[in-house]
């Protein structure tokens, strides 16, 4: 939702958090490596670039455009022989190797990223068999082959799965599924911060509420990825049930949860070293994703409006990756984003790479729906009329226990 975020990055992000919680971004570009053609943001491409690539992808197919060649050929080129994809490889053009550790979270964005394209069915399956080879026995995934499942790798996994086309129902290792596997890490109603999801249980194996991982693992049980819309109203509107729960309960909690947090601040709070008191941008908007799938929309439009007022600056520090979340987050529950407290995510995440573009039927669609709420889209179809280039964080999918 999910998300929507290797371990090396988020250990840069958390040096970075502690010493300026407020604006945290992600890794510094380095002089040590050059960010190629094709890839969208100029930030350090080193941890995200596939993760933030494919977001952008992801967003661009949501707003009706078609990317540009150019950006669909940097992501596949990036593709490993066995089907996986590294959090970035510099040098695409040699074989992958023991130093490129493939990633399961990488490998699914790009899944879906790619399905969303359309043409690369070739990639995806590959991909797919890759994801299904590193299941683990107690059927969900961890981010790197070999450790233990969490939540968020199993999750956005799952939205790969449902991407390409697969009921993740049906992708079994001994026996069990990924919605198998999500119930294990959900936090009984009568405990502390019941109706939660942990990424994994800690070192004691006790269970901790983690809303990343709450919001990724709602996407999960409802079989969804980082594009979700408005669902149906949940079942129960607060943490209900004992014993093993079904996904559909999962679910249900996580959603009560997730609410009753948004409901009292708005927002997530960051739980990254040094970030007493911050809020967490990213993982809001992921939530309201989450909660909007759930059918929870006054809940995720609260959220929305919040970062519709706090999160510009953090946006632009942030590159692709944090627009596309914004994006996604306002196809959801139907908001524009081309009128974003005043700025244009649209144009804001197209200027940081090649331009996409957009037929004239889709575009002509796309401006009348959104000229009869915000009048943005007039100004957007214009511009594109007259032949002007408008230009469209890591996630933290793998988070650490606080």
């Amino acid at each position: 939702m999910n998300v929507r975020r290797s371990a090396a990055a988020l250990a840069a992000v958390g040096v970075l958090a502690a010493a300026a919680p407020a604006t945290a971004a992600g890794p510094s570009p380095s002089p040590k490596v050059t960010v190629p053609s094709g890839l969208y943001g100029k930030g350090d491409p080193t941890y995200d670039a596939v993760w933030r690539q494919s977001l952008t992808l992801l967003a661009q197919r949501t707003l009706g455009y078609r990317p540009a060649t150019e950006a669909v050929d940097w992501l596949t080129g990036q593709q490993c022989a066995n089907g996986s994809f590294t959090a970035f490889r510099a040098a695409p053009a040699k074989p992958c190797d023991a130093k490129a550790k493939a990633d399961t979270n990488s490998t699914a964005a790009a899944v879906q990223a790619l399905a969303a394209t359309g043409g690369h069915g070739g990639a995806v399956t590959k991909a797919v068999n890759w994801l299904k080879s590193v299941q683990n026995e107690d059927g969900g995934w961890s981010y790197y082959p070999g450790d233990p499942s969490d939540t968020n790798s199993t999750s956005v996994v799952i939205g790969a799965l449902s991407a390409a086309g697969s009921d993740p129902a049906d992708v079994r290792t001994s026996g069990k599924s990924p919605y198998d596997a999500l119930p294990a890490w959900s936090i009984p109603c009568d405990q502390d911060g019941g109706g939660a999801l942990a990424y994994q249980p800690d070192k004691k194996s006790e269970l901790r509420a983690n809303a990343d991982a709450t919001a990724a693992g709602l996407l999960g049980a409802l079989g969804k990825g980082f594009v979700a819309e408005a669902g149906k109203a949940p079942a129960k509107d607060a943490c209900a049930g004992a014993g093993h729960l079904t996904r559909e309960q999962v679910a249900d909690n996580a959603g009560a949860y997730l609410a009753a947090v948004v409901t009292k601040t708005g927002h997530l709070q960051s739980t990254l070293p040094g970030a007493k008191d911050q809020p967490d941008f990213g993982n809001t908007a992921d939530a309201v994703v989450a909660l909007a799938a759930d059918g929870r929309t006054e809940p995720a439009k609260k959220a929305y409006a919040w970062l519709e007022k706090n999160a510009g600056q953090w946006a632009t520090q942030s590159g692709p990756a944090a627009y596309a979340q914004l994006i996604l987050a306002a196809h959801a529950i139907g908001e524009q984003p081309g009128d974003f407290d005043g700025t244009s995510l649209v144009s804001s995440l197209n200027a940081l790479g090649p331009a996409p573009h957009m037929d004239s039927g889709e575009h002509k669609a796309a401006s009348e729906k959104e000229d009869s709420k915000t009048g943005v889209w007039w100004t957007v179809g214009v511009c594109l009329v007259a032949g002007i280039g408008i230009g469209f964080l890591i996630s933290g999918r793998k988070k650490r226990q606080p």
